[in-house]
């Protein structure tokens, strides 16, 4: 950078001597070499330019990877809370187009700064070579620029903030809307979404405009104040400084005021598109600067787990003030499997999501085998939990992959294994690439039923000593839940589990079933003891089943 500019400003200076000395001499031989000398100069600067481009290129874009890495590790770990309270439209364009938004002011902008920086001072101080009155002339406009740019600043900050807040909320409602386009289609809601995307495009091309008006208030701001810089240079020149400016020193002079106004073009240009990575730039580093969930700083391993799960006191809450459980004990001895039941909200997957850690508790304390979760890793505590939820969820890959997810050294035939005992061995083998056949992200060609399958078989393969099961099979036929029972049961041999299910006659054999509700557990017992007390659980099964 010092080198270019340094060498880019000798131009004015050889034009300058070209003029006054060997013109006029006719000294054709110095006119060439000096010619020569010029072509040189440009050449140099060409080369130097070229390997700073490409180094700068090269920089700019390893901070984007950095950058992208650090943002999707935090995002990794936060906790589900930060999920929750955002759609995951807005957290999707904060990793790819904010992110993508800053490759041109990481790769150019900030290197190009500098330089123009560099160019300016030198400028200076090949103006103050030439002459100290005309530079001193040349920058009587610059406060003029100050006080247009300052007035500008929050403006523009404002209306690129706002920009970014619309360009969120449209990118949301068009993932929402991908994802619920079957609702979409079977309600005909496409006029109805049509109308708010429209609305939404609309809001966000309104507020472009606000803020891109701002930004083209400072180029012909620049512009016109450079060319009355010009101006004054040749006022000053033939009215103040007559006698004292030679004809070359007044060429090579005002082509150094408009080398000295380029580079203030430039960093008007940067300033512009600043402001604007600023708006984006907040929001990146505000999902960087969520807190991730980590380790306490003593947390040990969770080895050897037998299975005992013990609940003292719990209190949680997902916001202020509105508790969800409070005060609830529950004592799990290992290998027994537990049933949580009641009506819809009432906490049931809560009380699992606990114990897998995925949020914390505000009071109150949760024990594997008498030891506190919070005095553990997480890593080596959601090992030993296998967790299979009501939505199942398949990844980009194989069906080989999908299963192998949670164990990655497993063989092929651990897989399979693990497919054949929750009777996912079966509907495998029917496609022609078997195990290798490839599933995108929303599991092409699988009913649900199937992808509930392999997500069983996937739990299954990571061989944990806690199984949670919420409402794991809602989405298998009758027949197919019949065998997966088989292969459930197999499942659930030395194992605690918490099984999470609406349809009675698969909790009836538990060892315990836990009516939760009113934020407590109401009611425990065996299916047996509930159904002779004659309480909440016996009128819940009796509304499925009319002959109790």
């Amino acid at each position: 950078m010092l080198l270019s500019s340094s060498i880019s400003l000798i131009g004015p200076v050889i034009v300058k001597e070209a003029l006054d000395n060997y013109i006029p001499n006719k000294n054709i031989t110095g006119l060439v070499l000096i010619s020569i000398l010029y072509i040189g100069v440009f050449m140099s600067v060409a080369i130097i330019m070229k390997h700073r481009m490409y180094t700068m290129g090269e920089v700019g874009q390893s901070i984007l990877v950095d950058m992208r890495q650090d943002l999707f590790r935090n995002l990794q770990y936060v906790p589900f809370n930060y999920y929750d309270s955002r759609p995951h439209g807005k957290i999707l364009v904060r990793v790819v187009n904010y992110i993508n938004s800053l490759s041109d002011i990481l790769s150019n902008g900030f290197v190009n700064l500098i330089a123009d920086m560099v160019t300016l001072i030198m400028t200076i101080i090949f103006m103050s070579f030439l002459s100290i009155k005309l530079t001193l002339v040349t920058l009587i406009c610059i406060p003029i620029l100050l006080i247009v740019m300052l007035s500008i600043k929050n403006a523009q900050r404002r209306a690129f903030q706002k920009l970014s807040s619309k360009q969120s909320n449209l990118n949301a409602y068009i993932h929402e809307s991908i994802n619920g386009i079957k609702v979409t289609q079977s309600f005909s809601r496409k006029k109805e979404n049509m109308k708010i995307y429209e609305e939404l495009c609309t809001d966000c091309s309104d507020s472009w405009m606000k803020a891109v008006s701002l930004n083209f208030l400072v180029w012909p701001t620049i512009e016109t104040v450079s060319v009355m810089s010009v101006s004054l240079i040749y006022i000053f020149s033939i009215l103040i400084f007559s006698g004292e400016v030679s004809i070359g020193l007044l060429v090579a002079f005002i082509a150094y005021v408009w080398i000295f106004w380029a580079p203030i073009t430039n960093i008007g240009n940067f300033y512009n598109t600043l402001i604007n990575a600023m708006a984006y730039l907040e929001r990146i580093f505000e999902a960087m600067d969520e807190k991730p969930e980590y380790d306490n700083e003593n947390a040990i391993s969770l080895e050897n787990v037998n299975g005992d799960v013990t609940f003292e006191n719990v209190y949680f809450e997902y916001e202020e003030n509105s508790p969800i459980l409070e005060n609830v004990n529950i004592d799990i001895k290992a290998g027994e499997k537990i049933a949580l039941v009641g009506p819809t909200g009432a906490g049931k997957t809560t009380i699992v999501n606990l114990l897998s850690r995925f949020y914390k508790i505000k009071s109150g304390n949760i024990l594997v085998d008498g030891v506190d979760i919070n005095d553990v890793t997480l890593k080596s505590l959601r090992k030993e939990i296998g967790v299979m939820l009501q939505d199942p969820f398949v990844f980009s890959g194989t069906i080989m992959e999908n299963i192998r997810y949670g164990r990655l050294d497993a063989t092929d035939e651990e897989v399979i294994e693990a497919a054949k005992i929750v009777r996912a061995d079966d509907f495998i083998r029917e496609f022609n690439d078997g195990y290798n056949t490839y599933l995108n992200e929303q599991g092409n060609g699988l009913s649900v039923g199937q992808k509930q399958l392999i997500s069983f078989a996937r739990v299954l393969l990571s061989n944990p000593k806690i199984l949670i099961l919420d409402e794991a099979t809602s989405s298998i036929d009758t027949e197919t839940e019949a065998l997966l029972q088989e292969g459930i049961e197999e499942l659930l041999k030395g194992r605690t589990s918490f099984v999470i299910a609406h349809r009675l006659s698969t909790i009836i054999n538990s060892d315990k079933i836990m009516y939760v509700g009113d934020k407590h557990i109401l009611e425990e017992g065996t299916h047996e003891d509930l159904i002779a007390k004659k309480g909440l659980y016996y009128n819940l099964y009796k509304s499925q089943y009319m002959e109790v």
